[in-house]
C-alpha cells in the first residue's frame, strides 16, 4: 500500500511522464459518412481490399454509399470501372454527387465474363476502384477478387444479396444495407470486431445512380 501512495505522490506531483495512446492516424480511404467511418477499425475502407455490401434489392441507396469515395478517386484522376451494372448509370446523378465522367468506365460483360473482367482490372494497378455486381460467385471467386485487390492496391467494391450475409466471404468487410429501419450493419471488418449496433443511413428516398 505504501509503494502505491508513493507512486500516486509522484504522479501527482508531476515528477512521472504519464505517457498517452497516440491518436489513430486518419484513414487514407475515408468512406465520407462520418459514423461509418468512427465505426470501423481502420477509419474508412479496408485499403487494396474487397468490401461486399449486402442488399435485399436495388435501388435502396446503395450507390450513394461510395459516391464520396469515388468523388475523391475520380477528382485525383483515379480510374474508376463499374464491370455488369445491372442497370445503365444515370450520368447525370453520377456528376451531381461530385464524379468525374471522364474517370468513369463501364464493361459490359455477360456474368461467366464479369468476374473475370473485374479480376483483371483490379490486378492492372490502373484504377482507384472497381465495382461489380456478380449473382453467382462462391467462395473462391471472391478470394481471388480479395487477392486481385491486394496485388493491384485497389479498393473493389461487390454487391450481393442479402441472402448471402449468412455465408462466410473472404472480403475484408461486409456491410448490410436495411430498409425498413434505414440503416448499415457492418458484418464483419478486419482488424477488428465488427460493430454491433447499427448504423443510421438515410440515402435519397429514390435511387438515381441507375
Amino acid at each position: 500500500m505504501g509503494a502505491v501512495v508513493a507512486l500516486d505522490t509522484l504522479f501527482n506531483g508531476g515528477q512521472v511522464w504519464k505517457g498517452r495512446p497516440a491518436p489513430p492516424a486518419a484513414s487514407p480511404q475515408p468512406t465520407g459518412h462520418d459514423a461509418l467511418d468512427a465505426a470501423l477499425p481502420s477509419g474508412g475502407w479496408p485499403e487494396a481490399a474487397l468490401t461486399e455490401i449486402l442488399t435485399a434489392a436495388p435501388g435502396v441507396g446503395e450507390l450513394q454509399l461510395v459516391w464520396p469515395t469515388l468523388a475523391r478517386l475520380s477528382a485525383a484522376g483515379e480510374r474508376i470501372v463499374l464491370v455488369a451494372p445491372p442497370f445503365v448509370p444515370y450520368p447525370q446523378a453520377w456528376q451531381s454527387a461530385g464524379i468525374d465522367l471522364r474517370q468513369l468506365s463501364v464493361i459490359q460483360a455477360e456474368e461467366r465474363d464479369a468476374l473475370w473482367a473485374t479480376e483483371q482490372c483490379l490486378r492492372s494497378g490502373n484504377c482507384g476502384a472497381v465495382l461489380c455486381w456478380p449473382r453467382q460467385a462462391d467462395d473462391r471467386a471472391l478470394r481471388r477478387l480479395q487477392v486481385a485487390a491486394e496485388t493491384g492496391q485497389t479498393l473493389a467494391f461487390a454487391w450481393r444479396s442479402l441472402l448471402e450475409a449468412i455465408n462466410p466471404s473472404p472480403a475484408a468487410l461486409r456491410i448490410a444495407i436495411d430498409t425498413r429501419p434505414a440503416q448499415l450493419r457492418v458484418l464483419k471488418c478486419r482488424g477488428g470486431l465488427a460493430r454491433s449496433a447499427p448504423i443510421a443511413f438515410a440515402p435519397l428516398s429514390t435511387q438515381t445512380g441507375h
